[in-house]
């Protein structure tokens, strides 16, 4: 007896600690119910019980629905979820949602309220875009793809009346067309993506003057930011340059932010001259980005004008350390606005005046510390693609100057650029003989594994002291880490000219181990993380460590670890994916096999 009385004490005791759901705060209920599918929130917890019914209501959750990469929200499920609140969204998200029908997308003109709608990767025609956006009269921004057979012509005055209320447009162009842009005569930022192919699916060969016979032409008096992004192929710059030429004629006098993202190079025409010289004089630059042949040995750099810019990019521009300062300090003032910094492949940045780096120079630190210490808001930096290389002897390391960023959230280093100069002296030394080096013997195989070995004391201690690891730890907000080899070409670029030749990689970055690797391991709000040409990692051992501590990893991306046939770290990095619960986007280039990934991958 005395033990079934324990039990029902230990029972009570366990039913009075319970919670029941619906005792909680309608303010925590709200913030759990946001994690949910809008589908699944309308159609099956608002009709568990009558608290539900009400929150599952609640603006705040009704007034913005995103469906991308929602893939259980079927066209039956839309339908029905938008019989119910359509009158309640002001924000709509359908991009890339390709599996939904053309009557589910026509429901989206029930949505009358809409402020801002994003329908890329929706099969969407003329007459069909007519009829959405007919009702849509408080519309403010949009996304959607131009295709084939898209023809503005056959835009109603209703929809056009919408389009020219327009704020933000998005648009993706897979034809060479204006597409909507003569339309929207009030825009103040314009987005375009230009995916046209050189040719057509019969072969032939797509020109860009189709587009010069439209009608009107892009009104852009309103623009205060003008991006564009090309895909490789010549027809895309041809296009790009009759958007550029309308800008030519009359510069907006309240652009802002400039922004062009190339492949490579594009050609300089007299319009975009004209166009630069007329920025230059007329226009103050928050947010810059220009092809690298444009500023490469031009003056234009030099008289552009910053105000408090927020993001500036010189992506595989020839950019002296001395000529960056002066852009960006603009006499001695402080750069404190500026949130996001690309130096992608800018091999003079961190040097003085000098025409040509060889790739064993050593960085002026100097510079970097000026740089960093004008620039202390940086959320955003990239470094990649550069050898930045660190002086043995001037005792201060890249890494321990990055170290006072304390907000970032996104950092893209070159693998040789953390190496420790007292280690790359011993890393020849200690690397495994090569096959074609080694004596041949009938003697028994070593079997080169894991570690089974004790680190020792001091072995901790000179990790601790490794200015890779101090960084990461000052900076341990990091959501976003890329360390890729300076030599280093994917054979899958996406916005990048292929290039079939393979580079070996620096030789400092033999000397980045496993050990250094793993002080990754210090981010707990990681989210991506790409190794790219890392010769040094042998067991991956490193691996597992991140895959226990970053539990955040969403996005993992892998090419070129380990040295050339001596790829041993496939079980450690299938070990790592059982402690990824999270991760969405798994990318494995290059050397190593994927037999063992999948078991992996089961959970």
């Amino acid at each position: 007896m005395s033990c079934s009385s324990a039990e029902i004490e230990t029972h009570e005791k366990m039913a009075s600690y319970c919670i029941n759901p619906t005792d909680l705060s309608d303010e925590i209920l709200l913030q759990i119910l946001s994690y949910i599918p809008s589908t699944d929130l309308i159609l099956n917890v608002k009709n568990t019980c009558r608290k539900f019914a009400t929150l599952c209501l609640d603006k705040s959750l009704t007034n913005t629905v995103f469906l991308r990469k929602q893939y259980q929200a079927r066209d039956k499920h839309v339908k029905q979820m938008l019989r119910v609140i359509s009158r309640e969204i002001c924000e709509l998200d359908i991009s890339d949602c390709y599996w939904l029908n053309s009557s589910t997308v026509d429901n989206v003109s029930s949505c009358r309220k809409l402020v801002k709608l994003d329908m890329t990767g929706c099969s969407v025609t003329s007459l069909r875009l007519s009829k959405i956006l007919t009702n849509l009269k408080f519309l403010r921004s949009l996304s959607i793809d131009i295709n084939e057979g898209f023809d503005s012509g056959q835009l109603s005055s209703e929809c056009r009346t919408t389009l020219g209320h327009l704020r933000e447009l998005k648009q993706t162009l897979f034809v060479p067309s204006y597409g909507v842009v003569p339309c929207c005569t009030s825009l103040e930022k314009l987005l375009l993506y230009f995916e046209v192919l050189d040719r057509t699916r019969e072969g032939m060969i797509m020109s860009g003057q189709l587009m010069v016979g439209e009608s009107n032409v892009p009104h852009y008096q309103n623009l205060r930011l003008f991006y564009a992004r090309l895909a490789p192929g010549n027809i895309n710059e041809e296009v790009v340059r009759l958007y550029l030429a309308v800008l030519s004629d009359r510069t907006p006098e309240n652009l802002r932010s400039f922004l062009i993202s190339v492949p490579g190079s594009l050609t300089e025409s007299r319009a975009t001259k004209n166009l630069f010289e007329s920025m230059a004089k007329n226009v103050m630059f928050e947010a810059f980005q220009l092809p690298k042949s444009w500023l490469n040995g031009s003056s234009l750099l030099q008289h552009m004008k910053f105000s408090c810019p927020s993001y500036l990019s010189f992506s595989r521009c020839m950019v002296s350390g001395e000529l960056l300062i002066q852009t960006l300090l603009n006499g001695e003032k402080d750069c404190k606005s500026l949130v996001s910094l690309n130096l992608r492949g800018c091999t003079l940045c961190l040097i003085a005046n000098v025409p040509f780096k060889k790739p064993d120079d050593d960085i002026d630190c100097s510079l970097l510390d000026r740089l960093i210490s004008a620039c202390p808001n940086l959320v955003h930096l990239n470094l990649s693609s550069a050898h930045h290389h660190s002086s043995d002897t001037s005792g201060t390391h890249l890494c321990n100057i990055l170290s006072h960023l304390e907000k970032l959230l996104s950092l893209s280093l070159p693998v040789c650029a953390i190496a420790d100069g007292s280690k790359i002296g011993k890393t020849q030394s200690t690397l495994p003989s090569s096959p074609s080096t080694s004596a041949i013997t009938l003697s028994k195989k070593v079997r080169i594994g894991a570690q089974t070995f004790q680190v020792s004391e001091e072995q901790c201690m000179l990790k601790l002291q490794s200015a890779f690891w101090k960084l990461l730890k000052a900076t341990s907000a990091l959501e976003c880490l890329e360390l890729i080899g300076s030599n280093f070409y994917s054979v899958m670029p996406r916005n990048d000219p292929a290039i079939r030749n393979t580079y070996p990689p620096c030789k400092r970055s033999h000397s980045v181990s496993d050990g250094d690797v793993a002080a990754i391991s210090q981010l707990n709000f990681l989210q991506s993380l790409t190794l790219a040409q890392l010769p040094g990692i042998l067991t991956g051992s490193c691996l597992v460590n991140i895959g226990r501590s970053c539990q955040q990893l969403r996005t993992l991306s892998l090419a070129n670890c380990g040295m050339m046939g001596k790829v041993m770290f496939m079980s450690s990095l299938c070990e790592m994916l059982t402690h990824c619960k999270h991760l969405k986007d798994l990318r494995n280039e290059g050397r190593a096999p994927t037999n063992g990934i999948n078991k992996s991958l089961t959970y």
